[in-house]
């Protein structure tokens, strides 16, 4: 990754395109913002080697897919040096959507989408607060979701 590389206006164009939809030829994508497919090709391409596009995703509606429950896990560790483990554990789990290591009241804070509440309870209670590591959970459950965005480019 290149920690140096600066981008333009041109680049904004085209992340914030494929941020809409990563399946933009690049020949549409030219013509939006007015140069080559060639151009644009050289531009992606210095974007994925300075880190700045780091994959091309499906974004899945985790609804249509039956997951109605999203909550926030956060979590306690009994002592710093079990963060590792702990991550190892809770990556196992196909639930866990996403962690953070966090500053504040909790050592760990995690995302988890499950079909119902009673599929909820069973992994907090037999899954995540089984992990040796872990001291204590506060579950936190979202009701809605009314901003979903990526960064602006």
């Amino acid at each position: 990754m290149n920690d140096n590389h600066r981008i333009d206006n041109l680049d904004r164009q085209i992340i914030a395109t494929l941020q809409q939809d990563a399946r933009t030829p690049y020949a549409e994508l030219a013509k939006r913002v007015g140069v080559s497919a060639a151009t644009v090709h050289v531009r992606v391409e210095k974007l994925r080697q300075a880190g700045i596009i780091s994959a091309t995703r499906a974004i899945v509606n985790p609804r249509a897919l039956g997951y109605d429950v999203c909550c926030f896990i956060g979590i306690n560790l009994k002592s710093a040096r079990d963060y590792n483990a702990a991550l190892e554990h809770l990556n196992e789990l196909d639930e866990v959507v996403e962690a953070f290591y966090t500053t504040g009241h909790y050592n760990i804070f995690i995302k988890v989408m499950t079909r119902s509440i009673d599929e909820l309870h069973t992994l907090l209670t037999s899954k995540i607060q089984t992990i040796d590591e872990i001291q204590s959970t506060e579950t936190l459950i979202s009701l809605h979701n009314p901003i979903q965005r990526q960064v602006v480019p």
